[in-house]
């Protein structure tokens, strides 16, 4: 018989979510909504739910975004000799 494929699957409620992300509960759905995080409507009543690794999968994809939007910004912050060089545009 196949392996469930959900069974290593672990949810967290969007209260813990939250709190390991210091954001709310609505921040948290939206999150959801967005599909920035993975997560569905579980059980009767039906409840949100998202997967505990697409939580770590989201922190990753800001760390990488805050990286780039660093060096976004040091390359607007560096003056244009510093790039190219002592030399004037006239040659001087």
């Amino acid at each position: 018989m196949p392996e469930d494929p959900t069974s290593g699957v672990r949810y967290l409620a969007p209260a813990q979510v939250a709190e390991l992300l210091s954001i709310s509960v609505d921040e948290v759905v939206a999150l959801v909504l967005e599909a920035r995080l993975r997560g569905a409507r579980l059980g009767a009543p039906a409840r949100w739910r998202v997967e505990e690794a697409s939580v770590g999968e989201y922190l990753d994809a800001q760390v990488e975004e805050s990286r780039r939007m660093a060096l976004w910004n040091q390359s607007n912050t560096a003056s244009f000799p510093e790039i190219w060089g002592s030399r004037t545009a006239r040659g001087d």
